[in-house]
C-alpha cells in the first residue's frame, strides 16, 4: 500500500483487493500518518481496486470518523462502476465525496 502526504492531505493508493487482510493495515498505517502530519483531507484512490468487502467500507468509514472530528473531508477518486456501487450500497456516498474526472 501506498500513501502519499502534501501538506495536510492524505492520498491512500489502495490495493487490488481491499479485503480484510489489507483493511487493518490501512487502519494503522492511515491513522499514524493522519496523527503524524495532522492530516485534515484524506482521499481514497481507487485507481487498481478491482475488490472491496465489507470490512474495507469499515476501515473508510473509520477514517471518516477521525477526519470528521477535526472538521475535514474524505473523497475518493478513480472510482470504475463496480467500485462506485458497493460505495453507493453501503451508503458511503452519503458521507465521502466521489470525484470524477470529465470524460473527453
Amino acid at each position: 500500500m501506498k500513501y502519499q502526504v502534501q501538506e495536510n492531505c492524505l492520498t491512500i493508493f489502495l490495493p487490488k483487493e481491499v479485503d480484510h487482510h489489507h483493511a487493518e493495515e490501512i487502519r494503522k498505517n492511515a491513522d499514524m500518518v493522519i496523527e503524524r502530519n495532522h492530516i485534515k483531507y484524506v482521499i481514497f484512490d481507487f485507481d487498481k481496486t478491482e475488490f472491496m468487502d465489507s470490512s474495507g467500507i469499515g476501515a473508510i468509514m473509520g477514517r471518516y470518523r477521525i477526519i470528521r472530528l477535526i472538521g475535514g473531508e474524505v473523497w475518493a477518486v478513480h472510482t470504475n462502476p463496480r467500485i462506485k456501487k458497493v460505495l453507493t450500497l453501503s451508503g458511503v456516498t452519503k458521507i465521502m465525496q466521489i470525484y470524477e474526472e470529465e470524460q473527453e
